[in-house]
């Protein structure tokens, strides 16, 4: 088996890392558009249609459902990663912006702790010192002292914070089942997720009474770029990255929504710019920082699954070469997913 050249390693995880990127960017857009194209009052209609939608597409373009066990392992993750979001759009109405997104800052400090507790990855201190660093750098940014600290607000954005470090850390324990893709993966998790929002949506809130031009381009930017796209570059960074060098890309959130609000007009103190430059300094540190050798974990198969994801298919009792999303199995013995032409033991 030919070796991959490290150039070319480097390479093509610095792409991963970007596209990953991506989907905590378009969040930190999820603030202004909020406060000012989305009518007031509706969290839920607001989660409902960043859901919903998206996912029904992604089932009708993929045509595959979850079968066996992947049916109670997506209604976890969907509600983890997708019936929480209210609590976002509640933090966005209640807070600043950035104040709203500086509790997201600590994704990976609860991401670390859970890695550690089910998956057993102890965090380098050199990532965990950075991890702390961003969030002091994020607050430096955003918390002031014209900052609104209410009390729903603070406590809706920090239960948001930890639904999503837990959705992370159970996305890469269990990975994927055969043959089903980030795609895939993503449109069972929004439908899941929509479907809890709808009836509480329903009895709760209903459908907000206008809707005009800008709220209809908010909820398509948040159920296109914000939702499906975005949540399927998530799973499919999470499946390749580990979860150490993943967690911080959700720094990306605060900082674009705080270059949001400087190109409206909000300028930066010596302070706030300090801050920036740490929380920035941060996010790069976590992806370059020392490696040593390479664990397991940063060794994805042409299908996008990790070792540790493969040891785990293992113990799974899952195997390759049913139908698409189809979770086999054997009676006894079982692996995860295999690239096309791969050897097996």
């Amino acid at each position: 088996m030919h070796s991959v050249p490290p150039t070319h390693r480097y390479r093509a995880r610095a792409a991963t890392v970007l596209l990953t990127g991506l989907a905590p960017a378009s969040w930190g857009t999820t603030y202004v558009v909020t406060t000012r194209l989305l009518p007031p009052g509706h969290p839920l209609f607001a989660g409902l249609m960043r859901a919903l939608p998206a996912g029904l597409l992604a089932l009708a373009v993929t045509r595959v459902l979850p079968r066996g066990e992947w049916w109670w392992k997506t209604a976890v993750l969907g509600l983890l990663n997708i019936g929480a979001m209210p609590l976002l759009f509640v933090a966005a109405e209640r807070l600043p912006g950035g104040v709203a997104a500086t509790l997201g800052a600590a994704q990976p400090l609860l991401v670390a702790g859970l890695g550690l507790a089910l998956l057993h990855d102890r965090p380098t201190a050199w990532r965990l010192a950075w991890g702390v660093l961003g969030v002091l750098g994020v607050g430096l940014v955003v918390l002031g002292p014209q900052a609104r600290l209410d009390a729903v607000g603070v406590l809706a954005g920090l239960g948001h914070t930890a639904t999503m470090a837990a959705g992370v850390v159970l996305t890469k324990r269990w990975g994927r089942p055969a043959g089903v893709g980030p795609l895939t993966l993503a449109g069972w998790q929004l439908t899941v997720g929509g479907l809890l929002l709808l009836p509480l949506t329903l009895a709760v809130e209903g459908v907000p009474q206008r809707i005009d031009a800008g709220a209809a381009g908010g909820y398509l930017w948040l159920g296109s770029m914000g939702g499906l796209i975005a949540y399927t570059l998530w799973f499919r960074g999470i499946g390749r990255l580990p979860v150490s060098a993943s967690a911080p890309l959700v720094l990306l959130s605060p900082l674009v929504a705080t270059l949001i609000g400087s190109t409206l007009g909000e300028s930066l103190s010596p302070p706030q710019t300090l801050g920036f430059a740490l929380a920035l300094s941060a996010l790069v540190a976590a992806q370059l920082g020392p490696t040593g050798p390479r664990t397991k974990e940063e060794k994805p198969d042409e299908d996008g699954f990790d070792d540790d994801s493969r040891a785990r298919g293992h113990r799974d009792g899952r195997r390759p070469g049913g139908r698409r999303g189809e979770d086999a199995r054997t009676p006894g013995a079982g692996a995860v997913p295999e690239a096309a032409g791969e050897r097996r033991p």
